[in-house]
C-alpha cells in the first residue's frame, strides 16, 4: 500500500490475520478484560472472596445493569456488546461458579430500564423503593448480598459536593441498609471513574469488602465476576488516597472558590504528598496511596539500595507465601531534608510489578532512579533561584507495598554542601497573583507579587530554501526530491496559514483533521478521540458506523501499575485507529487529580506525576508502535471542568514544575510523543494555547520536544497569537483571516507561520 493510502479510506483494509477485522475484536475484547481485572482494587476484604463455589447471591442496585464502562465527552467510546456486573456473574453461573437471584435482578433491571428511556439517564439512575416480599424472597434465596454503586462523570462538567454524588444518596443508604440489615455476608462493588465518599463502608463492619473496579471497558463486568469468583487474583493498587470526607482535601478549599479561576494554595502538597506530610493529616486517610489487596500474600526481603553513577539502584526479592497465585508491586519512595524549601515526607520514586507468582514462588525486582530525581525547584531563590536543588542533610529510601507500608533502608544518600544546584532554569509561567501557599508545617506563605511582562513569541530564522522550479507534491519529500523546506518555501502565505487550522471530517471521522491540501499532495489525517479507545460519529439513529473497542480508563489502567500492559493495551487500541483510516489518537490525558470533583479525572491517570508520567510514557510508546500519533493531553493544569474555557490556574511555579507539568517532562523524555495538545485554561494569566513560556521555554527549549503542537477544540485563545507561542495548529479549524492584520503590521511574519506548518507536515510525513 503506498503512502498515505490507508488515510484515503475509512474504514480501510482490515489489520487481522487472513483478512479479518481487528476493531472490536474478539481479542481485543480477552486484552480489555485482562487489562481491568489488574486494575480494579480489593479495597476491603474479611475472607468472604473469592466466594466459594456455588454460592447464593443477591445483587442489589440498578448499577448491576446501570453500567458506566467509560466516562462521556472525549471518553466515550460505543462497543458493540458491554458487559455489566450483572452480565458477568451470570456468565459465571453457567459455570456453576454462583448463582444468582433472579427475580431481585429483575426488579432492578426492568426499573433500570424505564428510566434509561430517558436521555443522559446512563450512571445516573435512582434506587427504586424494593417491595419487602422480593426482599423476604431474597433473603431466602441468597446467603450473600452485593451492592452495586456507580456513578457516571463527564467532560465539561465537574462532580459535586453532594449526595448522590461524591456521597451516597438518600435512596442507596437505604439500600445498603436493607442489604446488611438482611443478610450476614455483605459487599461491594463501586463503578466510578474517579474517588468518592468510602467511609460508608470501610467503617462498616456489616459490608465484609468492597471492590472499586473504575470505568473498566466494555468487557468489565466478565473481569469482576473474574475477580469475584477467583478466577483472577486481583493485584490492582490505589493511584489516588481515599480521605474520609471531601474537605479533608487540601483542594477542597479553593475548588469553587470563583467560577474565573483556581488558586493553587496547597502548592506541591497534592494527594498524599498532603496527607503523609502535613501534621495531622494523615488520620484523616481510609485508603493510602499504593494500596490494594490480594487473596495471596508477599513478603518483600532482601531489599537492598546503593549510589551507582548519578542512579539510585534498588533491589528487592518477592515471595508470594500465600496460597493462591497472585502478582505483587514493589513501591521505592524516597525521603528528603526539609531544609529551606520544605519538601513532602516521602515521594514516589520507581515501582516495579512482579510476574505472576506461584505460591512459594519468588522474584527479584530491580529498580532504579536518578539522584536529581529528589531535587526540588526553588521559585523565590531561598537557595539559589531558578534551580533544581538538592539540600544539605541525608536522604533516605523506603520500599514496599503502599506508602503506608514501606521499610526504610539501610541506605542513605547524603548531601554535605548547604544546596548543590542540580540544573539550573529561568522563570517560566509564573504567576503574577497566588497570595499564599502551603508549606510543611500545614501553614502558609506568602508569595510575592510580580508585575505582568510584555507577551513573548519566538523569533523565527527565514527560510532561505529556494522554491522548485514546478510545483511540488508533498510525496516528491518522501521520495527525496525535494527537501521539505523547498515544499514550504513554495506555498504562498495562504495556503501556509490554510495549513494551520483544523479540516472537515471525512467518513467516520467526529473531531476533524490535518493537513487536507490535495493541490500540495498533502493528506487528510483524521483525528480521533479518546483515551478510552475510538470513537467515531454515530448516524442519525444514534448507532456508529462501526462498533470499537472500550478500553478501561487511564484511571484504572493506572492501577495496574504494569506499564507493559498499558504499552500492549494502546498498541493494539492504535491497530483499531489504523484500520479506520484515523492517523492521530487524541490521548493520553495527562492533567493530575488534584481534586476528587473534577469530572474528567477518568480521562487522568493519578494524583501523582510519577506515575502520570511513566504511564503516559508506555501507552505513548505503545499507539506509536504502531506508526499512528499519540497526544498527551491537557498542557497543563486542566484539573477543573467548569468553565474551563476561561478558568485561570493560578499556581506557584515550583508546584508547576514539581506536581502538573512533571509528567509531561517525563513522557516527553521517555517516550518522544509526536504531537501534544494544549489545554482550554489559563495558567497564570495566559491561555496555555498562547502560553511561550509553557509550549516554546518549557515545552521545546527545556525539555527538547521536537513534535507539533495542537490546541484543544474551540480555544478562546487568539489563533495568531497562538501562532506565536509556538501552538502549531488550532482545532477543529483555523482562522486564518486574522493572520492578515498581523502580517501587515510586522507583529507575525511568514517564517512564524512556516515553522508551525513544517511541524504538522513533519507529523504528517511520519506516518505510514
Amino acid at each position: 500500500m503506498d503512502k498515505w493510502t490507508r488515510y484515503a479510506y475509512m474504514p480501510c483494509l482490515p489489520l487481522g490475520a487472513d483478512g479479518k477485522r481487528v476493531t472490536g475484536s474478539k481479542e481485543h475484547f480477552e486484552l480489555s478484560r485482562k487489562a481491568a481485572s489488574e486494575g480494579i482494587v480489593l479495597l476491603k476484604n474479611d475472607g468472604l472472596l473469592p466466594l466459594k463455589k456455588g454460592s447464593k447471591v443477591a445483587i442489589f442496585g440498578t448499577a448491576q445493569y446501570d453500567y458506566v464502562k467509560c466516562g462521556g465527552g472525549s471518553g466515550d467510546v460505543v462497543s458493540e456488546k458491554n458487559y455489566s456486573v450483572y452480565d458477568g456473574l451470570k456468565e459465571k453461573e453457567q459455570e456453576g461458579k454462583v448463582f444468582v437471584f433472579e427475580e431481585l435482578s429483575k426488579f432492578y433491571i426492568e426499573d433500570a430500564k424505564k428510566q434509561l428511556e430517558s436521555p443522559d439517564t446512563n450512571g445516573r439512575t435512582q434506587q427504586p423503593e424494593l417491595p419487602s416480599a422480593l426482599l423476604s424472597e431474597a433473603k431466602a434465596f441468597a446467603d450473600i448480598a452485593i451492592v452495586t454503586i456507580c456513578r457516571y462523570s463527564f467532560e465539561g462538567d465537574d462532580r459535586h459536593n453532594t449526595k448522590g454524588d461524591f456521597y451516597l444518596s438518600g435512596a442507596e443508604e437505604k439500600m445498603v441498609r436493607l442489604a446488611t440489615d438482611n443478610f450476614d455476608k455483605v459487599f461491594v462493588v463501586m463503578n466510578v471513574g474517579g474517588v468518592m465518599d468510602v467511609k460508608w463502608f470501610s467503617d462498616n463492619d456489616k459490608i465484609s469488602s468492597a471492590l472499586y473496579i473504575w470505568n473498566p471497558g466494555n468487557a468489565g463486568g466478565l473481569a469482576v465476576a473474574d475477580i469475584i469468583c477467583g478466577d483472577c487474583n486481583p493485584s490492582g493498587k490505589t493511584v489516588d488516597t481515599f480521605a474520609c470526607e471531601y474537605y479533608d482535601y487540601p483542594s477542597s478549599s479553593s475548588f469553587e472558590e470563583s467560577d474565573d479561576y483556581v488558586k493553587y494554595y496547597d502548592d506541591i502538597y497534592v494527594g498524599y504528598r498532603y496527607f503523609e506530610t502535613i501534621p495531622g493529616a494523615a488520620e484523616k486517610v481510609i485508603y493510602p496511596f499504593g494500596f490494594g489487596l490480594s487473596y495471596t500474600d508477599f513478603d518483600i526481603t532482601n531489599i537492598s539500595a546503593a549510589v551507582s553513577g548519578d542512579e539510585i539502584k534498588v533491589s528487592a526479592i518477592v515471595t508470594n507465601t500465600g496460597k493462591a497465585a497472585g502478582k505483587e508491586i514493589v513501591q521505592v519512595y524516597f525521603s528528603a531534608p526539609q531544609g529551606k524549601l520544605g519538601k513532602p515526607a516521602k515521594a514516589l520514586a520507581a515501582f516495579a510489578k512482579t510476574a505472576e507468582l506461584m505460591p512459594g514462588d519468588s522474584e527479584k525486582v530491580s529498580l532504579s532512579f536518578k539522584i536529581n530525581d529528589m531535587a526540588s525547584y526553588d521559585d523565590l531563590g531561598k537557595c539559589a533561584k531558578s534551580a533544581y536543588i538538592l539540600e544539605k542533610g541525608d536522604y533516605f529510601v523506603y520500599v514496599g507495598n503502599s506508602i503506608r507500608n514501606t521499610r526504610k533502608t539501610d541506605f542513605k544518600y547524603t548531601v554535605n554542601d548547604e544546596f548543590v544546584v542540580c540544573c539550573q532554569r529561568s522563570e517560566k509561567a509564573a504567576p503574577y497573583r497566588l497570595e499564599k501557599r502551603m508549606l510543611a508545617d500545614g501553614t502558609f506563605e506568602d508569595i510575592p507579587f510580580r508585575l505582568p511582562e510584555p507577551y513573548k513569541f519566538a523569533k523565527n530564522p527565514e527560510n532561505t530554501a529556494k522554491a522548485p522550479a514546478e510545483n511540488a507534491n508533498l510525496i516528491d519529500v518522501v521520495k527525496g526530491k525535494i527537501t521539505l523546506d523547498e515544499f514550504l518555501a513554495q506555498l504562498s502565505t495562504e495556503q501556509l496559514t490554510e495549513l494551520l487550522g483544523g479540516k472537515r471530517n471525512r467518513g467516520i471521522a467526529s473531531t476533524c483533521g490535518f493537513g487536507d491540501m490535495s493541490e500540495c499532495g498533502i493528506p487528510p489525517i483524521m483525528t480521533g478521540d479518546g483515551p478510552a479507545g475510538l470513537r467515531v460519529t454515530l448516524t442519525e439513529y444514534g448507532f456508529p458506523d462501526v462498533y470499537t473497542t472500550t478500553w478501561p480508563c487511564e484511571t484504572l489502567l493506572a492501577c495496574t501499575w504494569n506499564t507493559a500492559l498499558v504499552s500492549e493495551v494502546t498498541a493494539h487500541g492504535a491497530m483499531e485507529f489504523k484500520e479506520n483510516g484515523f492517523g492521530i489518537w487524541l490521548a493520553p490525558g495527562m492533567n493530575i487529580h488534584r481534586s476528587p470533583l473534577c469530572g474528567r479525572n477518568f480521562e487522568y491517570f493519578s494524583e501523582d506525576p510519577l506515575i502520570t508520567g511513566e504511564m503516559g510514557a508506555a501507552y505513548v510508546k505503545g499507539v506509536q508502535s504502531q506508526n499512528i500519533v499519540a497526544t498527551p493531553k491537557h498542557f497543563a493544569c486542566n484539573n477543573k471542568e467548569h468553565n474551563r474555557s476561561d478558568s485561570d490556574s493560578i499556581v506557584s511555579e515550583r508546584a508547576l514544575r514539581e506536581i502538573y507539568l512533571k509528567g509531561f517532562e517525563i513522557c516527553v523524555k521517555k517516550s518522544n510523543p509526536w504531537l501534544i495538545m494544549t489545554s482550554y485554561n489559563m495558567v497564570n494569566g495566559t491561555h496555555s494555547s498562547e502560553n511561550y513560556d509553557l509550549i516554546t521555554g518549557i515545552l521545546r527549549g527545556e525539555w527538547g520536544f521536537n513534535g507539533a503542537v495542537t490546541t484543544d477544540w474551540r480555544t478562546h485563545g487568539t489563533h495568531a497569537k497562538e501562532t506565536k507561542a509556538g501552538n502549531d495548529i488550532k482545532m477543529p479549524f483555523g482562522y486564518p483571516e486574522t493572520f492578515k492584520q498581523e502580517l501587515d503590521t510586522g507583529r507575525i511574519t511568514r517564517s512564524d507561520i512556516e515553522v508551525c506548518a513544517k511541524r504538522i507536515l513533519e507529523l504528517i510525513l511520519r506516518l505510514d
